[in-house]
């Protein structure tokens, strides 16, 4: 079966709020509290996997006045998240609501335990004085695979599925036949975007361009992006093609780790990974001549490396996706609006990984920001390189002959090489929570 540039956009690009490891988890408390209607919960339980924890524990979370933690997360989706809206799940939720959610915490009703079992996994159960709700959430972060009310099965829900009911089979296959591909093919995909797929992908470029001037005016976050825009008005950097780009990626991160309410165009789902995917295409449009057309193509293909990149090396993993896929697929559509053909593009994206291939994941936090800034920066670099002739050779560590067998490679470093990387890193970040449960400190960043 062929797929198209279509199937792939509207399987892996999609609007949302906050980070989505906290909101897939409000999801799955929203969708079982969903089955349970006017009922108050009298105890929530979520199990998660290691990435899922991982991932979720320190980012704040929009709307909360710059709380985090998973637990907070799961409260929130049970007492007013709106399940219908995907990963956009807690844009419903006001300020009573949060006290509530705070309230249940303080009386030790919420728990979210960690499961050892590989790939994403999100178990809700919510109690109420006389029933009790389950979902399931496994493959994507918002893939409902089943609901259950008092023990039985809830078969008939709009719920159920990802987009448009996608159980999560259809997109396996889609990624499946996707890692298969050439550079050349997924070119060659470009040919079939439509006028409704621009639209949609200038609409991402929107929503992430929107959380970078929000970060550019405020300073939120670590302030990164505001950090690059003052050094070079006071002429300690210069503006090029690789400040501007770090200098809006970061901005965009700021804004969203800091637990600004607006949503991200994510790609495959991640917020961060949209912001990487995106922006540094978007900033480098300043220093070229282009058509808009000719930049939403790049963005496109962005997407779809991207998307490429991460059906190697799994949703969530010890590597940083920003970095080597999201990465990836910048510099892929930075080198194609530059005129690039397949082998520029297929040379940038192996100098992109072998510079970045050992950016670790230690979770989603303000630090992103940094994280980010790197790999815009990295995207731009990359693919003027190749467009000079400058490239690693397949000599070089996992660089292999072609970026199909490097990203290979790179999904066996992910997959096998960095399991027990994942597992040290886990138990570093939840050292860390006892030592602050011990202490006694609040949920709010000092």
């Amino acid at each position: 079966m062929e797929y198209s540039a279509k199937e792939i956009l509207r399987s892996h690009v999609q609007p949302a709020l906050g980070c989505t490891e906290p909101v897939a988890i409000a999801l799955g408390t929203a969708a079982a509290a969903s089955l349970l209607p006017g009922a108050e919960p009298e105890s929530i339980e979520v199990w998660v996997d290691a990435n899922i924890y991982k991932n979720g524990m320190s980012v704040l979370i929009p709307g909360t006045g710059g709380l985090h933690g998973l637990d907070l997360a799961a409260a929130l989706g049970a007492l007013g998240g709106d399940p219908s809206r995907r990963l956009e799940v807690l844009d419903t939720i006001d300020e009573n609501q949060v006290r509530q959610a705070q309230q249940m915490l303080d009386q030790g009703r919420v728990v979210v335990r960690l499961i050892q079992e590989r790939g994403l996994q999100i178990r809700t159960r919510i109690r109420t004085a006389g029933d009790e709700a389950e979902s399931l959430i496994t493959g994507t972060h918002d893939n409902i695979v089943s609901l259950h009310r008092n023990g039985s099965p809830v078969l008939e829900s709009a719920l159920l599925g990802g987009p448009e009911g996608d159980s999560g089979n259809r997109l396996a296959e889609l990624e499946a036949w996707l890692a298969k591909r050439s550079i050349a093919e997924l070119l060659a995909l470009l040919d079939g975007l439509d006028e409704e797929d621009l639209t949609f992908l200038e609409e991402g470029v929107r929503f992430n361009d929107r959380l970078a001037r929000h970060g550019l005016k405020y300073g939120t976050g670590l302030g990164v992006g505001k950090c690059f825009s003052r050094l070079i008005r006071q002429r300690l950097m210069c503006r090029d093609m690789v400040s501007a780009a770090r200098m809006l990626t970061s901005a965009a991160a700021d804004a969203r780790m800091g637990g600004v309410k607006l949503p991200a165009m994510s790609s495959a789902g991640s917020g961060n990974h949209g912001l990487t995917a995106v922006l540094p295409i978007w900033a480098v449009r300043d220093f070229i001549d282009h058509r808009l057309e000719d930049v939403l193509k790049a963005v496109a293909l962005s997407h779809i490396v991207t998307a490429y990149v991460k059906a190697h090396t799994g949703r969530l993993s010890a590597i940083c996706g920003c970095s080597v896929a999201a990465g990836a697929g910048a510099t892929a559509g930075i080198a194609f609006l530059l005129g690039g053909d397949a082998r520029h593009i297929s040379h940038a994206i192996n100098n992109l990984i072998l510079d970045l291939a050992g950016v670790i994941c230690d979770g989603a936090k303000l630090g992103c920001a940094l994280k980010l800034a790197t790999a815009a920066g990295t995207a731009v670099q990359s693919a003027l390189f190749s467009m000079q002739g400058v490239h690693v050779l397949p000599t070089d560590g996992i660089v292999d002959r072609t970026f199909e067998r490097t990203t290979f490679n790179l999904g066996l470093l992910s997959s096998e090489g960095m399991a027990q990387a994942d597992q040290t890193i886990l138990q570093i970040l939840m050292a860390k929570v006892a030592e602050s449960a011990a202490d006694g400190r609040d949920k709010k960043p000092s």
